[in-house]
């Protein structure tokens, strides 16, 4: 799933592509991308509005129009799309084995958006103000803005009794972790995924505040190395394997102290951590 390094990423590749431009068409091909709205809201609220800025909110492309909003939210698979013009977009999309996965596309005057996601978990929303939007109006502190301190990480932790690793995947007090890097900022910190937040001392916290936004840091640098690559339909994040110490090695060594790496269940996600190192 994509996390806040890889929206990152690609609201970077895509800001040179779409900002300023004016959106002439809408096209929803698969109306399950844009519920519960109704399939005419999209082009009714996005035609013909200007794309001022593009920009990100936790894990959400936010393009920020001359009226409105309009949310982009992948959240398993979803990815995006560039194609050279509208010619191109109805000779390739969803033209059975040969043609590309399209949910929604945004036709500008220079170039084609699409909105790709064939497990349809992804969502396309349109919103007249960040305000009605209510995933974006609940998120918390964004992880790598100047306002995520080691003193307010304390203060939200102080504040929980949640598990750790419940604590980081909640959007509404931190926006931008998943599971991934959860796992890995937590095993950073050397801090055990199940103990409760509020028992979380101020070094330890300090710990997880560095290994929090050196995870992020690191991730966003393999994710923009190369950069996403919208004309490929098959491009997705390469390397992020190599900088993972601990995510998805169950039964493997430490990196750290050699000790097999424990894999269990939490809160329904795979949660991977040293018991020997996690405390």
């Amino acid at each position: 799933m994509p996390e806040l390094p890889e929206v990152e990423a690609v609201v970077r590749t895509l800001r040179p592509l779409a900002q300023g431009q004016r959106i002439r068409s809408v096209h929803v091909f698969h109306p399950i991308a844009v519920k519960p709205q109704p399939p005419s809201r999209l082009p009714r609220l996005a035609t013909g509005r200007s794309i001022r800025r593009v920009q990100r909110r936790g894990k959400y492309v936010v393009l920020v129009l001359d009226r409105g909003i309009l949310t982009l939210h992948f959240r398993l698979d979803g990815q995006l799309l560039w194609f050279a013009n509208a010619s191109e977009l109805f000779a390739r999309a969803n033209r059975g084995k040969d043609g590309v996965h399209v949910d929604v596309a945004l036709e500008f005057g220079k170039g084609v958006l699409g909105f790709v996601d064939r497990r349809h978990f992804g969502r396309v929303h349109t919103w007249e103000s960040s305000e009605d939007s209510r995933g974006l109006a609940s998120l918390g502190i964004d992880a790598l803005s100047k306002a995520f301190t080691i003193a307010e990480l304390r203060r939200l932790l102080a504040a929980s009794v949640r598990p750790l690793k419940d604590f980081l995947l909640d959007q509404k007090r931190i926006a931008g972790l998943g599971n991934i890097y959860s796992c890995e900022s937590l095993w950073r910190a050397r801090l055990d995924p199940r103990r409760r937040s509020k028992t979380v001392r101020l070094p330890e916290a300090r710990r997880l505040h560095k290994a929090i936004v050196s995870v992020l840091a690191r991730a966003l640098e393999c994710c923009l190395h190369p950069a996403p690559d919208f004309r490929d339909s098959k491009w997705w994040f390469q390397g992020l394997e190599a900088m993972l110490r601990v995510y998805g090695r169950e039964g493997k060594p430490c990196r750290r102290c050699g000790a097999a790496i424990r894999r269990f269940d939490q809160s329904g996600r795979s949660t991977y951590f040293c018991r020997r190192c996690q405390k």
